[in-house]
């Protein structure tokens, strides 16, 4: 996760007139990785800052809003949900539910010719800790309304009011971002609406224990066919990428049938194994930093013989030495590959 990131989150503490040094301390980010314009975090260390800054802030946003959202109003909109019969009905309820509690901005759904729309819209005049705080409420709501029916709800796009191009949101959503939109928001299938909630008090105990680090990554269900298809592919990284048809065969289905239910699903086999070849190269620089060699995944470049995305600089690991090289190479080999943070 990029710097630039942290470094939009703490601007309802500096707006605050808090010291934001020991508050990343706590977090365990160095505040010199803030003037790095390369430099990078983990999920691991932003899900911290985040429970960090609504411990000192008692604000569930973080500072960015005109009023603080009380502490514990997420849990008790996810313990009404919950009870809920279907996600139409959870994503009403919930949206109902923070329109009292945020004066600054409020979320819709609608519903219009096969399509479902969750929009934001802005009360104030915009501005950037605004911004961030909707984007945060948008992909809040996407990973909640996806782990009530425990599958992810592939959305048809994700809209944003800024013009530019930011590639990382694109995969975490899944979807393509449409920029210069007139407000934030997202849109999926209507037939989503009519899925179940099957989610239970019980379950909620462990999803909000381990909040928000569960909401910053993409939502996946491991029993559906496309994280089958990732757990055969990852256990291969070293090899040449099969064709769908390899894999069609060891999943006993035709291959049509495959793309059928992948498509069901809003994936592609080459959109999946892109993803695994990412997080590969990514895992591999951030070990690169600690300065152990690492071979290069050679045979999961692109066609074009390009190399992807994750060549990136990594300052927050490239500084540490000694004992702390193997904690954080350790920490880094324990994360899972689905864990791609998340950049709003």
């Amino acid at each position: 996760m990029a710097a630039t990131q942290v470094r939009r989150i703490l601007d309802g503490a500096v707006h605050r007139g808090l010291d934001v040094a020991p508050l990343l301390a706590r977090a365990g980010i160095a505040p010199q990785l803030l003037e790095q314009a390369l430099a990078r975090v983990s999920q691991q260390q932003y899900a911290l800052l985040l429970r960090v800054l609504r411990r000192a802030l008692r604000d569930e946003l973080w500072g960015l809003t005109s009023r603080p959202l009380r502490v514990g109003s997420f849990g008790q909109c996810a313990a009404r949900l919950v009870q809920c019969r279907t996600l139409h009905e959870a994503l009403r309820e919930g949206l109902r539910h923070f329109h009292g509690l945020i004066d600054d901005f409020v979320a819709r759904l609608s519903v219009r010719d096969g399509v479902a729309r969750v929009r934001i819209a802005t009360r104030m005049p915009p501005q950037p800790r605004l911004d961030y705080a909707q984007k945060a409420f948008l992909l809040f709501a996407h990973g909640l309304a996806s782990w009530l029916v425990a599958r992810r709800v592939p959305l048809l796009a994700v809209d944003y009011t800024e013009r530019g191009a930011a590639s990382e949101v694109s995969r975490v959503y899944q979807a393509p971002i449409r920029f210069g939109q007139p407000q934030i928001g997202f849109s999926f299938e209507a037939r989503w609406l009519d899925l179940p909630v099957v989610q239970s008090p019980q379950s909620l105990r462990e999803f909000l224990a381990q909040a928000p680090g569960n909401l910053l990554v993409r939502y996946r269900d491991a029993g559906t066919l496309s994280e089958r298809i990732r757990r055969l592919l990852r256990r291969r990284l070293d090899l040449p990428p099969p064709p769908l048809e390899a894999i069609a065969t060891q999943l006993a289905m035709a291959p049509q049938t495959l793309r059928r239910h992948l498509r069901d699903e809003g994936q592609g086999f080459q959109q999946i194994k892109d993803e695994l070849r990412r997080d590969a190269e990514d895992l591999s620089v951030r070990r690169s930093h600690l300065s152990i060699s690492v071979a290069s995944s050679h045979s999961w470049r692109d066609r074009r013989g390009q190399r992807g995305p994750g060549t990136r600089h990594s300052p927050s690991l490239a500084s540490c030495s000694g004992p702390v090289h193997r904690h954080q190479l350790r920490r880094v080999e324990r994360e899972p590959a689905r864990s791609r943070a998340v950049r709003l």
